[in-house]
């Protein structure tokens, strides 16, 4: 089922996401709600409070990116059908000098802004079957991990972008918070009237 993604401003986006137990309810169809969900938008990560569920849940499919031809042939490959189910992920390392990428976020629409985070992650997290594991990322994989991480930690990309950015931004994230923005896909708006 394709959920609505909440918009910039909504309280849920800055909650620090709940852990989860096997036995959370409906957990799996979650789960493919939100790959759907994604897919239905184009995006290549989404996070729970981006679906309104304040929990330490993401998904992940970087395959839209192995058709850039500005990357080498080993990272196109690697990002093709790189597709991954993190819950109650930590971030346990991150390093390397960081470098810039422009990011955009299914929540904020029509804002894309470069920013800079380190090249190479170490990260424990299990998938469905609960099995605790600790893997090392690099690279745009890396990256997508970051960011969606973020989400589960309640931080939004343009939390890492200049002050003076921020304030070109500003009309952008306030027309979002109140729904002025079209999108292909469903969104939710806090500040819209009559909601």
């Amino acid at each position: 089922m394709i959920l609505p993604i909440i918009g910039y401003g909504d309280p849920v986006l800055r909650k620090v996401g709940a852990v989860l137990s096997p036995e959370h309810p409906n957990l799996n169809e979650t789960i493919a709600n939100m790959y759907e969900t994604m897919y239905n938008a184009y995006g290549v990560g989404l996070a729970a409070p981006q679906v309104g569920l304040a929990l330490r849940l993401f998904v992940i499919d970087t395959t839209p990116f192995s058709d850039d031809d500005e990357l080498e042939d080993a990272e196109q490959k690697e990002l093709k059908g790189f597709k991954r189910t993190f819950i109650n992920a930590k971030m346990i390392k991150e390093e390397g000098e960081e470098w810039s990428f422009n990011e955009g976020c299914l929540s904020i629409p029509d804002v894309r802004e470069d920013v800079y985070r380190n090249p190479t992650i170490t990260i424990e997290y299990c998938e469905e079957d609960f099995v605790m594991k600790t893997e090392i990322f690099d690279g745009l994989i890396a990256r997508v991990i970051q960011h969606e991480y973020d989400h589960i930690e309640g931080i939004l990309f343009t939390d890492k972008i200049s002050s003076l950015k921020k304030r070109l931004i500003q009309k952008k994230l306030k027309n979002i918070l109140e729904g002025k923005t079209f999108q292909e896909y469903r969104m939710k708006f806090f500040g819209k009237k009559g909601r």
